[in-house]
């Protein structure tokens, strides 16, 4: 079996590793019926679409017809950029509130990309941060800090 297409192969291998791992985790809770679902339910039910899918996608990267692609080299820079973006943002929630750490979030993580400006990042980190404050704190109240202590 030839590998035609790496980086969908690759895709596939990452999606069925994530699906066996949250099928394995959800034993942990009781499943139920569809009827009466437990807490297992969704979590088990979404790996098993997860692994389908991987299924798939593994399947049409060895196909005859599957466009020849290599994997590429990761971007180690961009990755340390989108972690560390994620991290930042889980320090300053607590204390500066949903606004400027999704502020932060959104700035630090545009580093990564080779194509960023500053106009670019600003508009994006407005639009995001109006987007998610709309959703997430007026739409669902969840209960998230807006602003930081000192403003509280």
């Amino acid at each position: 079996m030839l590998i035609r297409n790496q980086r969908a192969f690759a895709a596939g291998v990452l999606f069925l590793i994530v699906s066996i791992f949250y099928f394995v985790m959800s034993f942990n809770y009781v499943t139920g019926t569809p009827a009466r679902m437990g807490p297992g339910f969704f979590p088990r039910m979404v790996s098993i679409g997860l692994a389908l899918i991987a299924v798939g996608i593994l399947l049409s990267a060895v196909a005859p017809k599957a466009k020849i692609e290599k994997l590429e080299k990761w971007d180690v820079k961009g990755l340390l950029w989108i972690a560390g973006s994620v991290a930042l943002f889980a320090v300053l929630l607590p204390t500066f509130g949903l606004v400027f750490a999704l502020a932060a979030l959104v700035i630090v993580a545009s580093l990564a990309s080779p194509e960023f400006t500053w106009p670019g990042a600003l508009v994006n980190t407005v639009v995001l941060v109006i987007f998610c404050v709309a959703v997430f704190i007026y739409g669902i109240n969840l209960q998230f800090p807006v602003w930081p202590v000192w403003f509280r």
